[in-house]
């Protein structure tokens, strides 16, 4: 169960808060005006939460996508999509980064 402190209440009982975590592997959910901004976590707890968490990367996340949306199903020819927002001009003929 998360018990929930005002950032101020936080400040005050922060030791104890701490200690709770530590030893009773309880987390603790820190509020500004009512709203949720922290939670405070054992390492344990952080470390596991961590180990189960994928790697995501900008590939997969455009899998994802293109999976939850079905693209492949949309009919539409990228080139006349993009055809007009590519730049028209060709390569340079060195790489200008040698």
């Amino acid at each position: 169960m998360t018990t929930t402190y005002s950032i101020a209440e936080a400040r005050n009982q922060f030791a104890a808060l701490i200690r709770n975590a530590e030893e009773n592997n309880q987390p603790v959910q820190v509020t500004r005006r009512g709203q949720p901004v922290a939670v405070i976590l054992s390492t344990e707890e952080y470390t596991r939460l961590l180990a189960h968490q994928p790697e995501r990367n900008f590939w997969a996340a455009c899998r994802e996508w293109r999976q939850k949306w079905n693209v492949s199903e949309l009919d539409m020819d990228p080139d006349e999509i993009w055809g007009n927002v590519r730049e028209q001009t060709s390569a340079p003929d060195e790489d200008p980064w040698p």
